[in-house]
């Protein structure tokens, strides 16, 4: 049998199928990148990223609520688990910039009674 120039397979459809399927991946991503607990990080001109896998990460949010690694803590049980982290762990606090002031030094107050001393604090790039 004898293939005619016209023959052949037609890739088009399947190039269609893949282009959806990496648009549908890529904006799915988007949102799996952001964190669980929605905040709103002040601006800041020059912002530092470290990965660093093996942290310990404080968010406040806009209501006040402070989560411990996407579970919401109290003071008391924050303090507590400052106070069994190791001195070399990576502790990193974000507030919502409509977060009240007071949650944060709170949690920075606990962190100097510690004297841990290896925290970041996260802000949004300009």
């Amino acid at each position: 049998m004898k293939l005619h120039r016209r023959d052949g397979l037609n890739v088009i459809p399947l190039i269609d199928v893949m282009l959806v399927l990496l648009a549908i991946v890529l904006s799915v991503s988007t949102f799996i990148a952001q964190g669980a607990i929605p905040i709103n990080l002040p601006q800041a001109d020059k912002v530092e990223k470290k990965l660093d896998d093996k942290r310990l990460t404080i968010v406040i949010s806009a209501d006040n609520k402070i989560y411990v690694d996407d579970e919401e803590k109290d003071f008391d049980a924050i303090k507590q688990i400052i106070n069994q982290t190791k001195d070399d762990k990576m502790i990193e606090v974000k507030s919502d910039k409509d977060a009240k002031f007071d949650s944060f030094v709170r949690i920075i107050g606990i962190l100097k009674d510690k004297g841990h001393e290896n925290f970041s604090i996260s802000a949004q790039a300009d």
